[in-house]
C-alpha cells in the first residue's frame, strides 16, 4: 500500500489540472501561434509561467485505484499488475483465468 499522502497530494494534482485545463490549453495555443505578434507570444509563455505547476497535466502520477502502487500500473484497468492478480485469482476480473498449459 503507497503512502496515504502521496495518493493524497496524487489526487490534489488532479483537481488543479482540470481547474486550469481549459486555461493553460488557451495560453499554449497563443504562445504557439506564429501568426500572432511576437509580444502576445511572449505574454502568453508569462502568463503560462505563472499559472500553478501542478496545473500541468504531466505531473499526474498514474496510480493504482486499489492499492495505490506507482508502478507496474495498467492505464485500461487502472490496476497495478499485483492488484490485478489478486482480483483475478479471486475470480473478481470478468472473462481472466489464470493461464494452465
Amino acid at each position: 500500500m503507497a503512502k496515504r499522502s502521496a495518493i493524497e497530494r496524487n489526487k490534489k494534482v488532479r483537481k488543479t489540472v482540470s481547474k486550469y485545463a481549459a486555461k493553460r490549453g488557451a495560453l499554449k495555443a497563443k504562445a504557439r501561434d506564429k501568426s500572432a505578434p511576437m509580444e502576445e507570444q511572449f505574454a502568453a509563455r508569462l502568463a503560462l509561467a505563472s499559472l500553478p505547476r501542478d496545473g500541468s497535466a504531466t505531473r499526474i502520477r498514474n496510480r493504482c485505484e486499489f492499492s495505490g502502487r506507482p508502478r507496474g500500473y495498467y492505464r485500461k484497468l487502472k490496476l497495478s499488475r499485483i492488484a490485478l492478480r489478486q482480483l483475478a485469482s479471486g475470480g473478481e476480473v470478468p472473462g481472466m483465468v489464470k493461464a494452465s498449459w
